[in-house]
C-alpha cells in the first residue's frame, strides 16, 4: 500500500512554496521599483510600485514599510548584481582590461547612475549592508584596474573613482521620454571612454556617429533615430 499523506505533510510541503512565492514577489517589487526610480527619480510613487510589480498594496507593505526601505534594497540589489557580474568577468576573462570592460558595460546596463538621487536623500549611506555592498564593488574595480596596469594596458594616471564617476554620469538620465531615449547611445559612448583609458587597440564602436541633428530629433520626438546604413 502507498504511504498515507497527513495534514502535517501537506502544510510542511506548502510552506517552502509560499516562501518561494514571497521571495519572487519581493524580487518583482525591487525590479519594478528600480525601473520607476530610473524613470521618475527618488519621488516615484510608492503605491504605484505595486501596480508595476503586479502585486497588491498589502504585499508591497508586507515586504517594505515605506519608500526609504524599498529604495535601500533597490540600491543594494543593483550594487550586488553589478559586482557579481564583474566578479564573473574577472574569473572568465584572461585579460584584466577585458574583464574591466565587461564590468563597465554591465554597470551601464543596470543604469547604476540612476541610484544617485536615492543615495542623495533617501538612503542611509552609513547602513552596514550598503557600506559592505559598496566596499565589495570598489574592491573589485580597484583589483581589475591594478591588474590592468600590471598588464601594461591601463594608464597609470586614472583611478577607480575616475571610472566609476564616468559610468555614473553616463547612466544618470533626467526623467523624461526624450532623455530616456538617449540610452541607445550609452554603450557606444562608454567604449569611447574606455578607449581613452588606454593608448592601443581601440574597440570597434557600434552604430554610426551621433550628430547634433540626432540629438535634436530625440529632444523633439522622444525616440532614438533609426540607424543609418
Amino acid at each position: 500500500m502507498g504511504s498515507t499523506v497527513t495534514v502535517t505533510d501537506v502544510v510542511e510541503d506548502r510552506g517552502p512554496r509560499l516562501r518561494a512565492d514571497a521571495r519572487r514577489n519581493r524580487e518583482r517589487i525591487i525590479a519594478a521599483a528600480r525601473e520607476m526610480f530610473v524613470e521618475h527619480g527618488a519621488e516615484a510613487r510608492f503605491d504605484e510600485v505595486a501596480r508595476r510589480a503586479g502585486v497588491g498594496n498589502a504585499t508591497l507593505y508586507r515586504h517594505f514599510a515605506d519608500r526609504a526601505e524599498l529604495a535601500h534594497h533597490v540600491v543594494v540589489s543593483v550594487l550586488e548584481r553589478v559586482t557579481e557580474q564583474g566578479e564573473l568577468a574577472a574569473a572568465e576573462e584572461p585579460e584584466a582590461f577585458t574583464a574591466l570592460r565587461r564590468f563597465a558595460h554591465g554597470a551601464v546596463k543596470e543604469r547604476i547612475g540612476a541610484l544617485c538621487t536615492l543615495m542623495s536623500d533617501t538612503v542611509d549611506k552609513a547602513d552596514p549592508e550598503l557600506v559592505a555592498a559598496r566596499a565589495r564593488l570598489e574592491n573589485l574595480v580597484e583589483t581589475l584596474m591594478e591588474r590592468s596596469r600590471t598588464e601594461g594596458v591601463l594608464r597609470a594616471d586614472v583611478g577607480s573613482g575616475d571610472l566609476l564617476l564616468a559610468i555614473t554620469q553616463l547612466t544618470r538620465p533626467l526623467p523624461g521620454v526624450g532623455c530616456m531615449a538617449n540610452d541607445r547611445f550609452v554603450h557606444r559612448h562608454l567604449d569611447v571612454l574606455l578607449d581613452g583609458l588606454r593608448s592601443t587597440d581601440p574597440s570597434p564602436l557600434s552604430g554610426a556617429p551621433v550628430t547634433i541633428r540626432d540629438l535634436d530629433h530625440l529632444a523633439h520626438e522622444g525616440e532614438a533615430p533609426k540607424p543609418r546604413r
